[in-house]
């Protein structure tokens, strides 16, 4: 018996992808193409998503896909990508400016100036969200300051996901996740804040309803079906920010940390309790708007596989284009001690050039070699996951059994290890390499009365993974730690003296 198949179109920052699954969670066919920014027509030096471009895209990797399918058993269709970036839409449903991308910096200048409409504590208290400048109410505030005549005729404002449900259906909403990375939503009234829009200036009427993951936006129209290829009538389900569906997809259930590793680590936990206060604010700590009603997706974020990018870079520049360069890397890691022999890498001072750290380890005493720099690198990223869980846990008020790892980053069993050493509970890396996209799934087949909820969808899934068991060196990792506290300290204490 052929199963039914959903269909996630998926936009991240490096890749667009349309990927298959069936009804037991399984992927059975995808394509992606490189995703990339352009750069805005009317200032060369400002980013933008060419959405036309993507759409494109979309439609060259459905079509490899739906070669490899029978049509009749698609059942349904679900856009997910990265947060806050979207665009105004006159009322006749023509694109009024480009889409912003996160990675421009033209809204910097806003996010520090963001006092001037309302207070940076009362901001965060009502909705959140760190003050990252890429924030979609800086976009807003941007458009009012630089082109108030695009606001004025704009009737909506789509978020990324909703434009191409918007292409595929031809109506407009709002996706509840993504709204919730914007920093303009009420996290205690999972609705948008009329107190900061008219602390902004801008009408909250400038976004079309909000939908719960899993509501019907609609059908997949004749004109989207030429172009793209997915039969006409095809129900189109709402899922959204990329983060969230990727948490509930790993398998992750309430006070259950789940660190999702990349370029960036992610570390996020599914909360019933939140409180965005001064000290959340002070200590980089978001809180977003879950998959499901009553609960909250509480995080950390920090610069994780780009430095070991950096590390790569500099001291394996000789191995660098080698097909096996991580195993290289991995493999010199391991020969080396806990502790790295002394070195070590101050995540508080790293950058993405690395100059600080690197003058650091030159100064470090005795010959350095590659192997303990890449150790002493997973043992700070280690570290730091460490820091950030305690927060929390704290934040959360809970405590964690162990961690899921989900991300390139999982499949280095060496960091693995040296985390589960470092945190002293279990580390737990799943089978499913692609949550994001099956946490999605699972929403849609739900939508569709598949199932009778999300949660009974993902009880499908065997959730079959590696354990990793903190070992013999957790207590030598424990020490360190109150070493590396106590130097904290010691060297915040100093700062004070000079700055005396």
């Amino acid at each position: 018996m052929n199963q039914k198949i959903i269909l996630v179109l998926d936009c991240g920052a490096t890749n667009v992808r349309t990927i298959a699954v069936n009804t037991s969670g399984k992927i059975i066919a995808r394509d992606s193409l490189p995703n990339n920014t352009q750069p805005d027509p009317e200032n060369k030096n400002m980013l933008v998503w060419d959405v036309r471009e993507i759409w494109d895209k979309f439609r060259k990797t459905t079509g490899k896909v739906l070669q490899q399918l029978n049509k009749k058993n698609i059942a349904a269709v679900t856009v997910t990508t990265f947060g806050v970036d979207g665009a105004p839409f006159s009322k006749d449903g023509d694109m009024l400016y480009p889409v912003i991308s996160w990675q421009c910096l033209r809204t910097e200048p806003v996010m520090k100036k963001i006092g001037k409409y309302i207070s940076l504590d009362k901001l965060f208290s009502i909705n959140g969200v760190q003050p990252f400048h890429f924030n979609t109410i800086n976009k807003l505030i941007w458009l009012k300051e630089n082109h108030p005549d695009i606001l004025e005729k704009s009737d909506s404002f789509l978020f990324l996901p909703s434009i191409f449900a918007y292409f595929l259906t031809g109506q407009m909403i709002t996706d509840i996740t993504m709204a919730g990375t914007s920093m303009l939503t009420d996290l205690r009234s999972r609705n948008f804040s009329e107190e900061i829009f008219e602390r902004i200036g801008v009408s909250m009427d400038i976004f079309p309803d909000l939908v719960e993951p899993g509501e019907h936006i609609g059908r997949v129209t004749d004109v989207a079906s030429r172009f793209i290829g997915i039969p006409a009538g095809i129900p189109v389900i709402a899922t959204g920010h990329d983060t969230q569906f990727a948490i509930f997809g790993s398998g992750a259930k309430e006070n259950i940390p789940v660190l999702s590793s990349g370029t960036w680590e992610i570390l996020m936990v599914r909360a019933s309790k939140a409180k965005p206060d001064s000290d959340l604010l002070r200590a980089n700590v978001t809180t977003e708007l879950d998959t499901l009603p009553g609960f909250y997706d509480i995080g950390i974020q920090w610069i994780a596989s780009g430095m070991l990018e950096w590390v790569k870079k500099i001291f394996f520049a000789d191995i660098e284009s080698s097909s096996n360069v991580y195993d290289k890397m991995i493999m010199e890691a391991a020969l080396v001690q806990p502790g790295s022999d002394g070195v070590r890498i101050d995540m508080d001072m790293f950058t993405l050039t690395g100059e600080q750290n690197l003058e650091i380890i030159r100064s470090a005493n005795g010959n350095i070699s590659k192997g303990q720099v890449y150790r002493a690198a997973l043992e700070a990223l280690s570290f730091k996951t460490r820091k950030s869980l305690g927060i929390l846990e704290k934040t959360g008020d809970f405590s964690a059994s162990y961690l899921i790892c989900v991300g390139g980053g999982s499949k280095n069993k060496l960091w693995n290890q040296i985390r589960a050493d470092v945190l002293q509970i279990p580390v737990k890396v799943v089978d499913q390499k692609e949550t994001t996209v099956l946490g999605a799934a699972l929403f849609a087949m739900s939508g569709i009365g598949l199932y009778e909820s999300p949660d009974e969808a993902r009880n499908i899934i065997d959730y079959q993974g590696e354990f990793f068991e903190p070992g013999k060196d957790v207590d030598f990792y424990a020490k360190l730690a109150l070493e590396l506290v106590k130097f904290k300290k010691s060297k915040s204490q100093n700062v004070k003296k000079v700055e005396e």
